[in-house]
């Protein structure tokens, strides 16, 4: 069946969507296809081209096969989280999503499809323009090969867009050159696949559409990379060495990224030997073990992970914790309990991490909102974890750590030493009279420990798991547990001083409502915001970075009559963490919480709040 003319985009409806810089477009492929680098390569032409962007890869866990979805936000008001609802234009290169991908379209908007199948009736929508090309057909005769003529498809329909779109073509040009720059027999073919579909788009249709890009000069000197690229040289940053690891989704890169840095910037110039270690283990407990190994023996090492490898790593967390062994982990998150959906994100491992391990444990948190923080907080931990002598984990998530994200450009000081906080040299043990590598001289928590070897015969003690006294002696009685314990405790008061504290922004006068979060989540708070603001309603707000809580989150909350803690998991984790440490009344802290392994959006956010505004309200009236 051929398409219907009326169905034709140079129709121009009076009902089609306007927007200049702001519109998203999702595509609709088949995993395995090759479609991710041409999708990237669309958003980044626009990043070129000054206006901000996000994209999102919605992906199975699967090799290939499956329906994969790519979203990419225009927004020159630098709204950046995933905005959820129906796209503006879809491109639909799925048949077995087909019907699913025209009802995602907005009314109005507009479906680029591959005519070379045509269109059933049902599947012609009168609120909707359709953008008809054969692009299958397009490839068939301009390719031999089965692989080329799978792999230009996509380069074709992004060749269409920036037609339909007013992308600028040269900016295409130069993003085909830097992505095969070294491989140059590649780059002619894909702007000449370009080319295909930004000539069939000008001559078939009117280009732009009602919904087009503007160049602008909104990106600054951000820059777009993934969360686990940035954690990866924060890592080197930080000054890790080692790395025991085992591979799992979302985190795998991190390590990957962490090799690929090592290899430029961890070779000894004038040997040419590596001055660094990748082990990869037999499974996660046995990954942490060597990580928590090399930094008993005094290397900065660390370990990255997901949700069930933090569940295999909890019996090392406790040794490393109750040993006082400094640790750094990389916990990737994804949408649980056990396998869960694997390539969808979640904020899940909040307590899990907290208290891992069986008997009284507490661990150091950070939770970083983007890349920058990726990179920040990677350095940082290994200055923490040392100065601490404790497991330090880095709360990212699948979302945070596998899409690109605009953000900050990375910042190093030069001059910055690392902090190893409380570690004994030769001469200062000769000094020492009585050491215990358990006693607290300094009335903060945190011990004097020694590295192996640094002295011949002064600082040596047993690292045990077992229950031990001030030097380190193994022991079952109680008070001397007791004195262990709570000075574990006070370690971890004194932790509380050295993270990062958390962001607050309040207005002059006080609003009623104050919206605590963290992590990705941050990403739909500006435009949660104005959305409110919109409404009527004033809003503060307390972004966590760190668990241990600075003292400044209670009274926050005390200062406000409508406390949301907005959250990506089920169980409202954060809020229960809350409660628990710091005795907040659960009837004070609304609970706001998306768990469909999406990132969580500004409408979503914004609707919880009115709809628990309108029935406090409809309660006080009753």
């Amino acid at each position: 069946m051929s398409q219907p003319l009326k169905h034709d985009a140079n129709e121009q409806y009076s009902k089609n969507c306007q927007a200049i810089n702001n519109f998203v477009v999702r595509f609709a492929n088949t995993n395995g296809t090759g479609s991710a680098s041409s999708n990237n390569m669309f958003a980044k032409a626009i990043l070129r081209m000054g206006i901000p962007v996000s994209a999102k890869n919605i992906f199975p866990s699967n090799i290939q096969g499956l329906p994969t979805w790519y979203e990419v936000r225009i927004s020159e008001n630098n709204f950046l989280a995933r905005r959820g609802g129906a796209s503006e234009i879809v491109v639909a290169m799925n048949p077995q999503s087909l019907d699913e991908d025209i009802a995602n379209v907005a009314s109005g908007g507009f479906l680029l499809y591959d005519s070379s199948r045509a269109l059933t009736d049902s599947q012609f929508r009168d609120d909707i323009s359709y953008l008809s090309i054969p692009i299958s057909a397009i490839c068939q005769k301009e390719y031999q090969d089965p692989r080329h003529r799978q792999l230009f498809k996509n380069v074709v329909y992004v060749g269409a867009l920036a037609a339909l779109l007013n992308i600028e073509f040269d900016v295409l040009k130069s993003l085909v050159a830097d992505q095969f720059r070294g491989k140059d027999k590649l780059i002619t073919p894909n702007i000449y696949a370009l080319e295909l579909g930004y000539q069939y788009a000008n001559q078939h249709f009117t280009c732009p559409l009602s919904i087009k890009v503007e160049r602008r000069d909104l990106v600054n000197n951000r820059i777009m990379v993934d969360g686990n690229t940035a954690c990866g040289l924060g890592a080197v940053y930080g000054g890790a060495t080692v790395v025991g690891w085992y591979p799992i989704t979302p985190s795998t890169s991190v390590i990957e990224k962490f090799a690929s840095y090592c290899a430029r910037l961890r070779i000894d110039p004038a040997s040419g030997k590596r001055n660094y270690a990748l082990v990869q283990a037999e499974d996660e407990l046995a990954a942490i073990g060597i990580a928590i190994g090399a930094s008993w023996n005094g290397a900065r090492s660390f370990t990255a992970t997901s949700g069930p490898g933090i569940s295999l790593m909890t019996e090392f967390l406790g040794l490393a914790y109750f040993a006082e062994i400094p640790l750094v982990l990389i916990n990737v998150q994804r949408a649980g309990p056990s396998t869960g959906m694997p390539t969808r994100t979640q904020q899940s491992d909040v307590l899990t991490c907290a208290y891992a391990s069986h008997g009284d444990t507490k661990h150091v948190l950070l939770f970083p909102k983007d890349p920058a923080e990726c990179f920040e907080f990677s350095a940082l931990s290994f200055d923490l974890a040392d100065q601490l002598q404790t497991p330090v984990i880095i709360m990212s998530d699948l979302d945070l750590g596998m899409n690109d994200h605009l953000c900050n450009e990375f910042t190093w000081d030069e001059q910055q030493k690392y902090q190893l906080g409380k570690v004994l040299s030769k001469k200062q043990l000769d000094e020492v009279k009585d050491y215990g590598r358990y006693k607290d001289t300094d009335g903060d928590g945190i011990c004097y420990r020694t590295i192996p070897g640094t002295h011949p015969d002064k600082g040596a003690f047993f690292t045990r798991g077992t229950s031990r006294n001030e030097y380190a002696g193994y022991t079952e009685k109680s008070a001397e547990y007791v004195a262990n314990m709570d000075r574990l405790n006070k370690k971890f008061s004194t932790a509380s001083t050295l993270v990062p504290q958390p962001e607050i922004i309040e207005g002059k006068s006080m609003a009623p409502i104050g919206l605590i979060y963290f992590g990705t989540s941050s990403h739909a708070i500006d435009e949660s915001r104005q959305q409110l603001k919109d409404h009527g309603l004033a809003i503060d707000t307390l972004r966590i970075k760190a668990f241990p809580f600075n003292n400044q989150i209670s009274p926050f909350i005390e200062r406000h009559t409508n406390i949301f803690v907005i959250e990506q998991n089920r169980d409202g984790q954060m809020r229960t963490l809350l409660m628990n440490e710091l005795t907040i009344d659960p009837a004070k802290l609304n609970a706001i919480l998306n768990y469909d392994g999406l990132p969580i959006t500004s409408t979503f956010i914004v609707e919880k709040v009115l709809n628990t505004l309108a029935l406090q309200q409809k309660s006080q009236v009753s």
